[in-house]
């Protein structure tokens, strides 16, 4: 897999709610952030608690407004998220 997004980029995070083990935090979930920079490669923990071959892919520090995640605040989260967890804030989500 190669790199999607750089810093800088406008990213929105993912809607699902698997079923399953994700490191993708509710909290989270159809947010929009900040790419803040790319943290490496790393399997997908998602698909290794299943016990099912992930191949490593790129991790990437997102920086988050808490009023985006929590609707209040006036400070910033960054969260370690993998690529696949993400598509551009400007594209509609289909995953």
């Amino acid at each position: 897999m190669t790199d999607l997004f750089r810093p800088g980029d406008r990213v929105r995070t993912s809607r699902i709610d698997p079923p399953h083990h994700t490191r993708l935090p509710r909290y989270a979930r159809g947010a929009t952030g900040t790419v803040v920079e790319r943290e490496g490669s790393y399997p997908l923990p998602d698909r290794r608690a299943r016990q099912l071959p992930a191949e490593p892919e790129p991790v990437y520090a997102v920086r988050f407004a808490a009023r985006e995640l929590f609707g209040e605040g006036d400070h910033t989260v960054t969260l370690d998220l993998w690529e696949s967890y993400l598509c551009p804030a400007a594209t509609e989500e289909t995953k």
